[in-house]
């Protein structure tokens, strides 16, 4: 087993200002363009990477990441590479299974543009269930429990008694969470209504118990300045 496991989401992203603005206002574009493994960080994400910096440069020498992997998208690459800048700590590989929720043909679309272009998906969505529901071309949060299972296991095989830190996406720290604790549906949607949405830079956090991994802390924000 690791003997840690810290789990960061990404930096606010242009993403996630841009389709709360549109969604709400009902529009067919998002002010984003290109793919979306290319979403750049914000200003505001920018800061929230140097933030989680200034908590890694806290730990005592002892306690810090021997092992960084991100996500191979922009925006987490990019938040540990501010979150690391001046700081002795090892160099960052990328991992394919630790991307974002893959949306398929509804990548980067609005919620009009989907009930456009797609008017069937809703109906479809709501008959199969949201755990086992995959877009068109896209994934479920089933694969994505299955893909995180992999990752986990070749990590516990490679990096046994090593200090892990992760920097990836929303739906992979929930599911993460989901994969390690054997959390069912039900449990997983009860935990998102307790906690709220996984947040940008937030930090979770696992330590070794005895050969299982114990949650220390999720989705927490302590480390961030006020918004």
């Amino acid at each position: 087993m690791v003997a840690e496991l810290i789990l960061v989401r990404h930096g606010q992203s242009l993403a996630n200002v841009a389709f709360p603005a549109a969604d709400a206002e009902g529009l067919m574009e998002a002010a984003v363009s290109g793919r979306d493994a290319e979403v750049p960080l914000t200003g505001t994400g920018e800061e929230q990477a140097a933030a989680l910096g200034r908590w890694l440069a806290s730990l005592p020498e002892d306690r810090r990441p021997e092992v960084v992997i991100t996500s191979p998208y922009l925006r987490a690459r990019e938040t540990w590479r501010i979150a690391a800048d001046g700081l002795d700590l090892p160099a960052p590989t990328t991992d394919d299974r630790l991307v974002d929720r893959l949306m398929g043909d509804l990548e980067l679309l609005t919620r009009a543009a989907v009930a456009a272009r797609f008017p069937d998906e809703a109906a479809r969505r709501a008959r199969t269930g949201e755990f086992e529901y995959a877009p068109p071309g896209g994934e479920s949060f089933a694969d994505i429990a299955v893909r995180l299972k992999s990752f986990l296991d070749d990590l516990r095989a490679g990096h046994p008694g090593e200090r892990v830190i992760v920097v990836a996406h929303d739906a992979v720290v929930l599911m993460m969470r989901a994969v390690i604790e054997q959390l069912s549906w039900d449990e997983v949607i009860a935990v998102e209504k307790e906690s709220g949405n996984v947040r940008n830079a937030s930090i979770t956090r696992f330590v070794d118990s005895s050969g299982v991994l114990r949650l220390d802390r999720y989705n927490t924000i302590d480390h961030l300045p006020p918004a």
